[in-house]
């Protein structure tokens, strides 16, 4: 039973096929969330790119999945990566992935308001 991945605007998923409709909704979900928040921080944001990996199920062997994700977010001028991230646990890791995106956005555009900035 294989489900047909809706494109999302502004969102691309990438190895999804891999996932079980329960996971593949997880990720959609916390990736639309994640979205609107990246698009309050980068005003232009053109692409945001979720790779999902599973690797460790093995056919006949009872072992864990291990999932590694890569999110980008790109906007003209800007490029923002996040390392590729691994956990047992698949919300854990999309979490893990956005808030480093965020923290990255957040650093080289000074977008915190709450940090006292040097000249003011």
């Amino acid at each position: 039973m294989t489900k047909d991945i809706p494109q999302h605007e502004g969102i691309q998923f990438a190895g999804m096929h891999d996932l079980t409709p329960e996971e593949q909704d997880a990720v959609q979900t916390l990736a639309q969330d994640y979205h609107s928040k990246i698009k309050r921080e980068i005003h232009n944001l053109t692409d945001l790119i979720v790779h999902t990996q599973v690797s460790g199920k093995q056919e006949g062997k009872e072992k864990r999945k291990r999932y590694t994700l890569h999110v980008r977010a790109v906007s003209p001028g800007q490029h923002f990566e996040s390392a590729k991230l691994d956990d047992y646990d698949l919300p854990k890791a999309v979490h893990r992935c956005f808030e480093e995106i965020l923290a990255q956005i957040q650093h080289k555009l000074r977008t915190d308001v709450t940090r006292p900035k040097p000249y003011q």
